[in-house]
């Protein structure tokens, strides 16, 4: 068997400029910046999203988290707030991902797919050619007040581990993980990265102790492979 990659670690519900660093000191490989959301925590404003994503350094990767459903307005979002990684956190309603493409060249797109049941497999394999990669979380988009992330619930990992296997673009691993199960979770869907918002917070504020924890439990997950 061949050992598990190290995986990256996107720090998610980015509220300010500190946050980001203590993030980036850690060994972020990527930040999620939330922008307006019907629910879920961690939403700051535009003008918070272009502050932090003005002094990510290049190796590390801005996220904009949209719950924006059609293009144009996704395309205006990024180019006002300079972001280098979109995440559609619904379904797109008008518009198409090549649009995005051609509108936005050299960002990368990420597809959110609320993971419930082999559905989500076959919704991952038809999207997955379109994106550049494909975030798997936990939340309900027919609810009244859709769930589109932040939910600090862990999703079923064996169908994540069948989108991993299904998919030929990188998947990222979110839902519930904190330092207590990240290991459990990298071993059995061997993600090409993992996201984490309410697993290393206090009271909503970023915690350096559970942050600190958490990375050493992902390194641990790598050394053990």
């Amino acid at each position: 068997m061949e050992p598990t990659k190290r995986p990256r670690v996107k720090i998610c519900c980015i509220g300010n400029v500190e946050e980001a660093k203590l993030a980036i000191g850690y060994g972020a490989s990527a930040l999620g910046l939330v922008s307006d959301m019907p629910s879920g925590p961690g939403m700051i404003s535009e003008g918070s999203i272009a502050q932090v994503a003005s002094m990510v350094p290049p190796a590390v990767s801005s996220f904009l988290l949209t719950s924006k459903p059609d293009t144009l307005a996704i395309i205006a979002q990024q180019r006002r707030l300079g972001v280098s990684t979109i995440q559609i956190c619904d379904h797109l309603q008008s518009g198409t991902y090549d649009d995005l493409r051609q509108a936005l060249p050299g960002i990368a797109l990420i597809q959110v797919i609320h993971v419930k049941d082999s559905e989500s497999i076959a919704e991952a394999v038809s999207i997955a050619p379109h994106v550049h990669g494909l975030l798997l979380d936990s939340g309900n988009q027919s609810l009244a007040i859709k769930e589109l992330g932040g939910t600090g619930k862990i999703h079923n990992w064996e169908i994540s581990k069948r989108i991993r296997e299904s998919v030929d673009v990188p998947v990222f691993l979110a839902g519930g993980l904190t330092p207590d199960n990240v290991i459990a979770a990298i071993q059995q869907v061997e993600p090409f990265g993992v996201d984490v918002c309410t697993g290393v917070r206090t009271n909503g504020k970023l915690d350096e102790n559970k942050l600190s924890k958490f990375f050493d439990r992902v390194s641990a997950s790598y050394d053990n492979s």
